[in-house]
């Protein structure tokens, strides 16, 4: 009979495991400061002031992830120009009435193999018993590009 053994809270490497990666603990450093900026702004300047912190964002991520969330950040503001662009865990995300409704993750943020554009429970996405609240976007093609678009409009009601 082998012998459990507990875990030191270090990992294999020798460091400290907390619970959280260093992009978590980042990308929870980022929301903080959002929140805070968003406090000192007020309801009145969120939109104007969002989408020039959401451009920002998007000029300092890698070419291939700028390009894709860039393209993304267009297509949103077309498909349904009364969301509110805004940065969510230091990421570029667009709310309705104040509560996130999609989102872009970029690969680099979680060094993830692609880029996500994700939906909260906000979403009017609701179909049968199941449906996806995530996507991946390794490339943005003319087809993809209406997909998100039909999705985004739909999801904002």
């Amino acid at each position: 009979m082998s012998e459990t053994k507990k875990t030191s809270g270090t990992t294999a490497s020798g460091e400290k495991f907390d619970g959280f990666t260093a992009e978590e603990r980042a990308a929870m450093k980022d929301h903080a400061q959002e929140l805070k900026k968003a406090a000192r702004r007020g309801p009145a300047r969120a939109t104007a002031d969002g989408e020039s912190d959401v451009l920002a964002k998007i000029a300092e991520m890698e070419e291939a992830d700028r390009a894709i969330a860039g393209r993304l950040h267009e297509i949103v503001r077309a498909a349904a120009p009364d969301l509110v662009p805004r940065l969510w865990y230091g990421q570029p995300a667009y709310s309705k009435d104040g509560k996130v409704l999609c989102f872009f993750q970029a690969r680099a943020k979680f060094k993830t193999r692609y880029p996500t554009l994700g939906f909260s429970d906000v979403a009017a996405l609701d179909e049968s018993a199941m449906w996806p609240t995530s996507f991946a976007l390794p490339e943005l093609t003319a087809e993809g590009e209406e997909r998100i678009a039909e999705l985004v409009g739909r999801a904002a009601g």
